[in-house]
Formats: structure tokens, C-alpha cells, sequence
């Protein structure tokens, strides 16, 4: 009942205060802010990727702006010689509109991404969008070799996933999944999301990809270090993920025991929307942003 009040409270909120709780987790409005922050965490001894926030566009037109935005993305991350990627959603690229439209921008920025050296993954959203970013990341991946994709260890179909996806230079990043779904379709309790983490990326691992851990839970985090271990996996094999923002002091900790970790920079005008989009979506990240927000 709090959740929901806090939810439908949100919007009246002013926005000099709602962009004060939002700085510490977004990096800005304009892509200069938002480089200038990758370039502040590379300085620290942190790559980055840059996701321009939005999704689920209602005209194909607000589709080609976000793909004009990351181009000039890419031009920068190769301009300042930044190790930085590009993560894009989906329907940011007009999945629900067409299909084809969202193959047809995620290939052209591929290949731009590409020609720069720069890695593009495709994100992974609620589970009525799986079926089609899948089918988009396995036509893109079999002729963009810098491409990569995301799946959820919540939703019960992700061990097929993992063994439907072609294993030739396959990169994911495993997420536990922010969306709340089905109980019929996905884990809803803490454990077993957790116990499907580890599963998931250790079939990953058995079948040779590359995997970036999207995690701030310092437990799991110890059960996937001991899973490197077990497997012998390199730094090329593995890297931890991170919301800028969110727990810095668990990254410093993973970074000294010599792990790779990577900073998620979110940025863009649709900052708010997407802050209470995923803050209305799971209480327990709308409860982890009051305590910060409040300390």
C-alpha cells in the first residue's frame, strides 16, 4: 500500500526536487553531460555504457531521432578514445511499431558502432516483447559480430533461450529483471531469481559466451565470484555491471579483488518518465532509491 501511494505520488512531486533524487542514478539530459560522466568514471578506473533513456515510441520518427542521438554517441565515445558501449531498448527502436523498422536501426547503428569500435547490446525488456528481440538479436548478431544481448534469470524460459541462441561470439549480460511478471512465467522470490542467475550464467559459460554480471545483491555477487573460480574464467569471460549511483562502495570492493566492473549511464530528457516508469515497476528498487536518497 506505501508503494502504491509513493507511485501515485511521484508525479506531483516538484521537479527541482524529483531531479535532485534522480541525479545521483541519471547522468544528465544531453549526451555532453552523459559522456562527460563516462570520461569522470574512466578517469576512476571504470568503463562505461551509455543508454539513452526511452522506450516504447509511438512514431517511427521519435524511433530515428534516438538512433541520430546514439550515432553521435558512438562519435564521441571514439572521438575521446572512451572504452564505452551502447545499450538500446528495444521499443526505444520501435519493436512495437514494426520489427523490421527495429532491425532496420539496430543494424544501421551497428555498423556505425562498428566502423568506431564501439559495442552495442540490445536490451531485453517485459516478457510480451522476448519472443520479437530475440528473433531482431539473432538476425543482427549473425551479421554484427559487436553485438550483444540481454536475458533474465526471473523469467523460466531463459535456460531455453540460452540454448536456442547461437553460441558463436555471444555476449549477454544476465539481469535478474526489473520487471514484475506473471508467477505462470517467471520467479517471484528472491532465492530461486537468484539460484536462476547462477544457472543461467554458468550454462552460458559451459557454452563458451561471454557474460557481464548486472548485479548490486553482494551475495549473489559471491556466488558467481565463486562460479569464475570454479570454471577458471578469465576477465575476458566475465566483468561485473553496475548502475551508476547504486552501491559504489560493493564496486570498489569487487574492482579491488581484481574483477572487471563496468558503470550503466542512463541519460536523456525522458529522465522522469523513466524514473517513475521503473520505480512503479519494483518496490524494492523504489525502496533502495529512498534509502540512498534519504542518507
Amino acid at each position: 500500500m506505501l508503494h502504491s501511494l509513493i507511485v501515485r505520488a511521484m508525479p506531483l512531486v516538484p521537479r527541482p526536487i524529483m531531479r535532485r533524487v534522480a541525479s545521483r542514478y541519471i547522468a544528465g539530459e544531453t549526451l555532453e553531460q552523459a559522456l562527460e560522466r563516462v570520461g569522470h568514471f574512466a578517469r576512476a578506473g571504470y568503463p562505461g555504457v551509455l543508454d539513452l533513456l526511452g522506450e516504447d515510441v509511438r512514431e517511427e520518427r521519435e524511433a530515428r531521432r534516438a538512433l541520430t542521438t546514439y550515432r553521435a554517441a558512438a562519435d564521441g565515445i571514439a572521438e575521446r578514445s572512451l572504452d564505452c558501449h551502447v545499450s538500446v531498448k528495444p521499443t526505444h527502436f520501435g519493436l512495437n511499431l514494426d520489427s523490421s523498422l527495429a532491425l532496420e536501426l539496430y543494424a544501421e547503428l551497428a555498423a556505425h558502432c562498428r566502423e568506431r569500435g564501439v559495442f552495442l547490446r540490445v536490451e531485453m525488456e517485459d516478457h510480451p516483447t522476448t519472443d520479437a528481440t530475440l528473433r531482431v538479436f539473432g538476425e543482427l548478431h549473425s551479421e554484427h559480430p559487436n553485438v550483444g544481448i540481454v536475458l533474465q534469470s526471473r523469467l523460466l524460459r531463459t535456460t531455453q533461450d540460452i540454448d536456442s541462441l547461437s553460441p558463436e561470439g555471444l555476449d549477454v549480460r544476465m539481469v535478474k529483471g526489473v520487471y514484475i511478471e506473471p508467477e505462470d512465467i517467471a520467479h517471484t522470490e528472491p532465492e530461486p531469481i537468484r539460484a536462476a542467475f547462477v544457472a543461467a550464467c554458468e550454462r552460458l559459460w559451459e557454452r563458451g559466451a561471454r557474460v557481464c554480471l548486472a548485479t548490486h545483491d553482494q551475495a549473489l555477487g559471491a556466488r558467481l565470484i565463486l562460479s569464475v573460480g570454479k570454471l577458471c574464467k578469465s576477465h575476458e569471460d566475465y566483468e561485473f555491471q553496475v548502475l551508476m549511483g547504486v552501491q559504489e562502495a560493493l564496486w570498489e570492493r569487487w574492482r579491488t579483488a581484481g574483477h572487471p566492473v563496468r558503470v550503466y549511464v542512463p541519460f536523456g530528457p525522458q529522465w522522469r518518465a523513466y524514473s517513475q516508469r521503473r520505480l512503479s515497476r519494483n518496490p524494492d528498487l523504489l525502496r533502495a532509491v529512498l534509502r540512498n536518497a534519504f542518507r
